[in-house]
């Protein structure tokens, strides 16, 4: 019977074990430098951005509002539309109707055309001295002549209303009639009082924007036939207000 085989030597059993290790070894590097681009094996690469919104600020712009001595003649004209409900409007009829009824054109002051507008409306030289001195002059004029047409009775007379004919108002662009500024126009208001216990009536007969704002600019006339106060179209009643274009 045979015996058992010699075993090998120290030498070929060392060796024995470290090929297998020093083999596994090269493949895990192998793997590895595969999985990361490298050898042969080529691998998709895919880049996401990220991209960074700025972060949102919201600037609050305080308007400093400026106040002037001069009034809303001073300031810039606007398209606003005006309205014969606004409560300045209102108030400034009733000015004008207490200066017809006492006589004091002065205190209807507010209801008419500032001259600050005037100035910066006119493309015309002089415009101060032609506000003050024709339209001005002549608005005293008109109240003074409405004043003597309600006769002795005029202090008592009342305002009912002032009709404007909104459905003739119209824009009047720059360059018409002398004037470097647009504005709304309308003719022929009326400005409805009872007297008396009697409804009756008298014209405006032109009223212009300023800033959303009616004004009277001609009380009685626009082409006047002559020197003095006019009292446009009196009449028992209320009357009616006729299409009219004027400057």
């Amino acid at each position: 019977m045979a015996g058992p085989l010699d075993p090998l030597p120290r030498s070929q059993r060392l060796l024995r074990r470290f090929v297998p290790l020093v083999v596994g070894s090269v493949v895990v590097v192998w793997l590895a430098a595969a999985a990361l681009g490298g050898g042969g094996s080529a691998v998709s690469t895919t880049t996401t951005t990220v991209t960074t919104a700025p972060a949102t600020t919201t600037t609050t712009t305080t308007v400093a509002v400026t106040t002037t001595t001069s009034g809303a003649g001073a300031l810039p004209q606007t398209g606003a539309y005006p309205s014969s409900a606004s409560p300045q409007f209102q108030a400034a009829m009733g000015d004008l109707f207490g200066a017809v009824g006492h006589g004091t054109p002065p205190t209807a002051a507010g209801a008419f055309f500032p001259e600050a507008a005037y100035v910066q409306l006119k493309s015309i030289g002089g415009a101060s001295s032609d506000y003050r001195n024709r339209l001005l002059a002549e608005y005293d004029q008109d109240i003074a002549a409405a004043t003597a047409a309600l006769g002795a009775g005029a202090p008592t007379a009342t305002l009912v209303s002032v009709q404007v004919p909104m459905q003739y108002a119209h824009w009047v662009p720059p360059g018409e009639c002398d004037n470097s500024v647009g504005y709304f126009e309308v003719a022929n208001s009326r400005v409805v009082y009872s007297l008396g216990g009697v409804t009756r009536s008298f014209g405006i007969a032109s009223l212009i924007s300023w800033r959303g704002e009616w004004y009277v600019v001609h009380l009685g006339a626009i082409l006047r036939p002559g020197t003095g106060g006019v009292v446009l179209d009196p009449q028992t009643g209320p009357g009616s207000s006729a299409s009219s274009t004027t400057c």
